[in-house]
């Protein structure tokens, strides 16, 4: 009798500022991860574009250093899923070469196309359809600015796809995408789980451009012998739908069932939370896609600054906590979060709006701006880093309050990112909203969820979240404070009337 051989998945995400690659075994453990940078190119103020050559450079390299450093076979490598950063438009011509850089997410030319569309689609057929605002982000614009702008390449368009799924199509030869990366192009039916075709004709946009769309756990294609050839993986291996890096983060935090929420303090704030029904915020001031789990939707609230806003601190006026902490070989923001954590909750009276570059959710206004509100001579910079850590907390509590409207109804808040390393914070984040925040054992984030989602699809685990339950465990837990709920509720009330007081005088354009 021989041992039978261990079966891995490998995860693959295609960032904004590099790829990532992991590899996990059927037992749950991370047997290795692998990483690779490459350049974000802006040709022009608010332009954001990169070569989709430079994604797959990076993907072939993560999965070589995965395959030489773990010494995992191709062949017991039973899955691969993928994962990317949305939104961004892939443009290939006949010979499936693209024609252009790749426009990202994150790029900003395309205002006028996008209001172009709500008006030749309609505003509620919009909504209906894709149930969010078509916004500068999102694919759709980038299509008809590139008709609009650049007619000869509009002209050899033949297919457009999303980041990961043109690093898909590279491992495959296939053209498809998953629900949750489609419901963020502006042209898809989130509610129906397909593209919004009637949208697609409106726009005289090509069915054929867009292409079949899976769900996340479902086997897409599999790998070429080209592409076997090119990374080392075995020909044949399936590859699953993944999911766009919201979603498949939200499956790598365990975040597939109702009742769990996710509260990211990144360099922005992310309030995400699966639903078993579409739900829509009658202002529109959050997201509804659809989740990589099948049947289910998720929302997400997003501020612009949370952890941003610590930065901008830290970088601004803690130069001497940069100091100390260099000469006793520590983190600045350790010592910056201690002297916040001596200051009274509710900082005295002080408070801070962390709008430094506008805001998305609650308030979708470009021009709000930070603002310290409340300072007396007797405030100190402990005063003010504790106000910082208070009003982002606060921000997230907008955003999750909007999902509880929704139908959301949190047990249990799943803290991730770079603030949630600090327990100060994650203790001041329960206070704040007056439910358990918990971190877990794996920190790997989309790369580990879209290998997760290859592993139902290689029938390892039977469905999502039982792949997360065999994978992740609670490793810290804070509950409420009742002794500061006061205090808390005191200075949430006056945060929140302090943007509608202010907000008439932020600076606008003439």
């Amino acid at each position: 009798m021989h041992a039978m051989a261990k079966r891995y998945v490998l995860g693959l995400d295609i960032g904004t500022s590099g790829a990532k690659a992991v590899l996990i075994e059927e037992g749950g453990a991370l047997a290795g991860k692998a990483s690779a940078e490459y350049p974000l190119l802006t040709p022009q103020p608010l332009w954001a574009e990169q070569n989709p050559s430079d994604w797959w450079q990076g993907a072939k390299t993560t999965i070589q250093q995965l395959l030489s450093q773990t010494g995992v076979a191709p062949s017991e490598i039973v899955g691969i899923g993928l994962s990317g950063q949305m939104h961004g438009s892939v443009f290939l011509d006949e010979q499936h070469q693209p024609i252009r850089p790749a426009l990202l997410w994150c790029d900003q030319r395309t205002a006028e196309e996008c209001a172009w569309i709500t008006e030749k689609v309609g505003e509620q057929n919009v909504l209906n359809w894709t149930l969010n605002p078509v916004l500068t982000g999102f694919q759709a614009g980038k299509i008809i600015w590139l008709r609009n702008h650049e007619p000869a390449n509009y002209a050899r368009l033949n297919q457009v796809l999303l980041p990961k799924d043109y690093i898909r199509f590279l491992l495959t030869g296939v053209f498809a995408t998953e629900v949750s990366d489609a419901s963020g192009t502006a042209l898809f039916d989130v509610r129906q789980r397909d593209w919004a075709y009637e949208m697609l004709d409106i726009l005289e946009l090509p069915r054929e451009w867009f292409p079949k769309a899976y769900e996340s756990p479902e086997i897409s294609g599999r790998l070429s012998a080209w592409a076997a050839q090119e990374t080392g993986l075995a020909e044949g291996t399936p590859v699953v739908g993944g999911g766009g890096d919201q979603a498949a983060g939200a499956v790598g935090n365990g975040i597939v069932e109702e009742g769990l929420v996710s509260a990211s303090l990144g360099t922005s704030g992310v309030v995400f939370a699966p639903l078993k029904t579409p739900a829509v915020d009658p202002q529109y001031r959050t997201h509804t896609f659809c989740h990589a789990v099948p049947g289910m939707w998720h929302v997400m609230g997003v501020m612009l600054m949370a952890g941003g806003a610590l930065r901008w601190f830290r970088d601004t006026l803690c130069a001497a906590e940069i100091e100390t902490a260099r000469a006793m070989g520590k983190d600045p923001y350790d010592l910056i979060l201690a002297e916040a954590s001596a200051v009274p909750p509710g900082s005295e009276g002080l408070t801070f709006l962390p709008y430094l570059s506008g805001e998305r959710t609650p308030y979708p206004d470009p021009y709000a701006r930070g603002v310290f509100f409340g300072l007396t001579l007797s405030h100190t910079k402990a005063h003010m880093a504790r106000a910082v850590l208070e009003g982002v907390s606060f921000g997230m509590r907008d955003s999750l309050e909007i999902l509880q409207a929704m139908g959301a109804q949190p047990r249990e808040i799943r803290a991730t990112g770079g603030g949630a390393k600090s327990p100060f914070w994650r203790q001041m984040m329960a206070n704040i909203t007056g439910i358990d925040h918990v971190t877990i054992n794996v920190d790997e984030g989309p790369a580990l969820g879209a290998a997760l989602l290859a592993g139902v699809g290689a029938g390892i685990w039977q469905s999502v979240p039982e792949a997360c339950q065999a994978v992740i465990q609670i490793t810290t837990l804070s509950s409420p404070n009742p002794a500061h709920r006061e205090a808390y509720e005191r200075a949430h009330h006056t945060y929140r009337a302090l943007y509608p007081a202010v907000q008439s005088l932020f600076p606008r354009p003439l």
